[in-house]
């Protein structure tokens, strides 16, 4: 036998050599499905394998479609000119003179008021003791010696205001200016208390002699009080008339 011998058998291979061989073929299966994957995702992104799928967009809002009318436009009736007559100049005859008229003596009478009756017992309400009194014009100083009036409050047997009353003034003076029937509501005056009512009389101290008169009257109309009739003067410092009105029954 020769030195060099060729009879010599080729290595045989070991089995981790072929694990790692089919592991390797298997490496690049994955990656190449993993690649597919991929693109297919990126071709389609709605595709169902896509595990992320891109949010579904809202659908278009339609705006309703205008749809163009016909307008007829009617040109006016074409002017036609029609002549003018020129005003002609009438002559205005003067009127004549003409006497006055000769007055008619009127004569007023006076129509009885009825007078209201008292309930039996007498009206609720009187004048407070030492009313009416005249004293200076201390609610409106502004106006000082040009103003003239009556007024003050109502109180119920327990020394409260009574609120919502109605009060009457009437009467008639010279000089002073009081309409046929002149009213006012207890606590719209409320310098006076919150009862209070007031009246103006004039705009400067008038005197009278017991022709003016206030009286209470109830929201149903009913006399809650006798006419209190009162005096005025032609002082600055009298120019202001208190009547106040206590409850002493009910």
């Amino acid at each position: 036998m020769n030195a060099y011998s060729y009879d010599t058998e080729p290595p045989r291979r070991n089995l981790s050599t072929i694990v790692f061989g089919c592991l390797t073929i298997l490496t690049l299966l994955c990656v190449v499905c993993v690649a597919g994957v991929f693109l297919a995702i990126f071709i389609n992104p709605d595709s169902p394998l896509n595990p992320f799928p891109p949010p579904t967009l809202p659908a278009l809002a339609a705006l309703p479609t205008e749809t163009p009318t016909n307008v007829i436009f009617t040109l006016p009736a074409s002017w036609t000119p029609t002549n003018t007559l020129e005003p002609t100049l009438t002559e205005t005859i003067q009127p004549s003179s003409t006497l006055p008229p000769t007055p008619t003596p009127v004569t007023l009478t006076a129509t009885p008021t009825e007078t209201p009756t008292p309930p039996p017992e007498g009206y609720p309400f009187v004048v407070r003791q030492g009313n009416p009194k005249a004293i200076p014009n201390i609610y409106h100083p502004e106006l000082g010696c040009e103003w003239m009036g009556v007024g003050g409050q109502v109180v119920d047997l327990s020394n409260a205001p009574v609120i919502g009353l109605i009060v009457r003034l009437g009467g008639r003076a010279p000089g002073i200016s009081v309409a046929e029937d002149v009213f006012s509501l207890t606590g719209l005056a409320l310098n006076y208390g919150r009862s209070g009512y007031e009246f103006q009389l004039a705009d400067r101290p008038v005197p009278s002699r017991g022709q003016l008169w206030v009286q209470l009257i109830s929201q149903a109309g009913g006399p809650l009080s006798d006419k209190v009739f009162f005096d005025t003067y032609d002082n600055c410092d009298q120019n202001l008339i208190i009547i106040d009105f206590v409850q002493v029954r009910k």
